[in-house]
């Protein structure tokens, strides 16, 4: 089963690319980020016509994710990070398919540091730790899978110096993600790549695609149940410099079946 994660940067704007990708691959589940459309704007109906059922939590002109499966409609689902009933921010939506549960996310950028957005960040890095936790405690076969906003470690970045006073890359941000891992998650594109240099992200600005000025933020982190599946994982890199294309190439794991 492969299991995929974009940040599509605006469904609508990116629709082609996103199915270009999507006829080219073919995950049986593709998670999506930053959608950027209200729920009833969502184009469900071009999924169907190739074969993609989707669920999906959206939010009008920021943030909102969702999930694809190929073939057949998912075996459950629910909407939202629990822990913050005042949290009106579409980032979080999981469900179940063929006895894996997919969690994809959208966590928060964090930037400006120090402030109220990296407070925010750091918050809701908890609350999906006591999510996750829940999970493992269950022993369900969970991939956890999404942008991360979150540069574990220097060698997933092209300049510690350009990134140093970035949310992404501060002690605090850096920590809770170890913590995640700490708890049982195993990181599938780092630890199949130990000496780094696995880029999910460019920026659009100062020519970052064509210098390869990037860093990983797109994680995908299996449960001790889907880490003993684990085949491949890997970056579709090639995505990322076509017309129009998102800031963020696709990203994948593959496990046995």
């Amino acid at each position: 089963m492969r299991i995929a994660s974009f940040n599509i940067n605006g469904i609508k704007a990116r629709l082609p690319r996103l199915k270009e990708w999507l006829a080219e691959t073919r995950p049986a589940v593709a998670c999506l980020q930053e959608i950027k459309t209200q729920d009833e704007g969502f184009p469900a109906a071009e999924f169907e016509d190739i074969g993609y059922h989707a669920i999906w939590h959206g939010q009008k002109s920021f943030n909102g994710v969702a999930i694809l499966t190929d073939g057949e409609a998912t075996e459950d689902h629910s909407k939202g990070l629990p822990g913050d009933p005042e949290d009106e921010q579409s980032r979080f939506i999981e469900c179940d398919f063929h006895g894996v549960h997919v969690v994809n996310l959208y966590l928060p950028n964090g930037n400006p540091q120090p402030g109220p957005k990296f407070d925010y960040k750091l918050a809701w890095m908890d609350r999906l730790r006591t999510r996750l936790k829940e999970l493992l405690a269950a022993e369900i076969p969970t991939v956890v899978v999404g942008d991360f906003n979150v540069i574990p470690y220097d060698r997933d970045v092209w300049s510690v110096r350009a990134m140093a006073n970035d949310a992404l890359m501060q002690p605090e941000s850096r920590d809770a993600y170890a913590r995640l891992l700490n708890d049982g998650w195993t990181d599938a594109l780092g630890t199949l790549n130990p000496r780094g240099g696995v880029w999910t992200y460019w920026d659009y600005q100062a020519g970052a695609w064509q210098r390869d000025h990037g860093f990983r933020i797109d994680h995908m982190l299996l449960s001790p149940e889907c880490a003993d599946r684990l085949v491949a994982a890997g970056v579709d890199k090639e995505h990322r410099g076509r017309e129009k294309a998102s800031d963020h190439a696709p990203v994948w794991v593959e496990l046995r079946d």
